[in-house]
C-alpha cells in the first residue's frame, strides 16, 4: 500500500509517481488542503447535510490524512492506472477507488488554480492568460500520448491506433516553458491517431508577442505567427 510517510523518502520513486518534487507537494499540500476543507467543511457529511456525529468519530478511512488525499490524486493523474489497481494501491475498494477520484479531483483543479499554475485549455485565449506571467516566451510544443483501453467498435479501434505508439491512445498538444518545464497549454483530447500538425491546426492557437517556438518533425509545415520558430532537421540515414 503506498503511504506518504513512507513514500517521501524515497524521492525519485517519489518524483516517478507523482509528477512532483517532495518540494513542489509540500507547496501544493496547505492549498490543496485549503480547497478540500472549503468543498467539504468538516462539519458537515459529503452530502452537505449537518453532521449528527462528533467530528472524528465512527471509522477512519485509509485516505483521512490530506496528505494521503493528494497523494492518491497525484498517482492517478500521473500513471493513469485502472481503478482496481488504484484501489489495490491505497487499500480501497474498485468503487472506493472511483468515489475518491470523482471527490478529489476537482479539489485538485481548485487547488492549481489557486497557485496559478493551471494550464490554459483553450488555444483562443493562449495569448491571453500568458499575460499574466513574468516567464520569457520560450516555449516547446508536442503532441503527448497515453494509452488508453482498445475500443471494441472496430472504427473506433482505427481511430484510437497509434502507429508511432503501436497502442491505441489518446493525444494532447502540449506547450511547455523551455526553462521552468511548466506546461502553459493543454490541448483537447483526441484519438491517438490524429497528427500532431492537425491536432495544432485544429485548435488554432493564439501565442503571446516576442513568442520563440520548439517543435519536432511532427509539427513540420506548422508555422504559427510567432517572432521565431525552431524545427529539427531530420536525419538521413548514409548507406555504403
Amino acid at each position: 500500500m503506498l503511504d506518504y510517510t513512507q513514500l517521501k523518502r524515497d524521492r525519485r520513486k517519489f518524483l516517478a509517481l507523482t509528477g512532483l518534487t517532495l518540494r513542489e507537494f509540500q507547496a501544493l499540500l496547505p492549498v490543496f488542503e485549503k480547497a478540500y476543507r472549503k468543498r467539504y467543511p468538516p462539519e458537515k457529511t459529503v452530502t452537505r447535510r449537518k453532521r449528527k456525529r462528533r467530528i472524528g468519530g465512527g471509522r477512519q478511512g485509509v485516505l483521512k490524512p490530506v496528505e494521503q488525499k493528494l497523494l492518491f490524486s497525484l498517482v492517478y493523474q500521473k500513471t493513469y492506472p485502472l481503478q482496481v489497481v488504484l484501489g489495490e494501491l491505497f487499500g480501497l475498494s474498485q468503487s472506493g477507488a472511483n468515489q475518491w477520484i470523482h471527490r478529489l479531483l476537482p479539489v485538485l483543479l481548485e487547488a492549481l488554480t489557486a497557485l496559478g499554475v493551471k494550464p490554459e485549455r483553450d488555444g483562443h485565449q493562449f495569448a491571453v492568460s500568458e499575460r499574466r506571467t513574468v516567464e520569457r516566451r520560450d516555449y516547446i510544443i508536442d503532441g503527448t500520448e497515453r494509452r488508453r483501453q482498445r475500443p471494441k467498435n472496430p472504427e473506433k479501434q482505427a481511430l484510437h491506433y497509434s502507429g508511432k505508439k503501436k497502442a491505441h491512445s489518446d493525444k494532447n498538444v502540449v506547450i511547455v516553458h523551455t526553462r521552468s518545464k511548466r506546461v502553459a497549454y493543454l490541448g483537447p483530447t483526441c484519438p491517438g491517431k490524429t497528427h500532431d500538425k492537425k491536432a495544432a491546426d485544429r485548435e488554432r492557437i493564439a501565442y503571446p508577442r516576442r513568442t520563440v517556438l520548439r517543435k519536432d518533425t511532427g509539427f513540420q509545415g506548422y508555422e504559427p505567427n510567432v517572432q521565431e520558430s525552431f524545427q529539427p532537421k531530420k536525419s538521413h540515414a548514409v548507406r555504403n
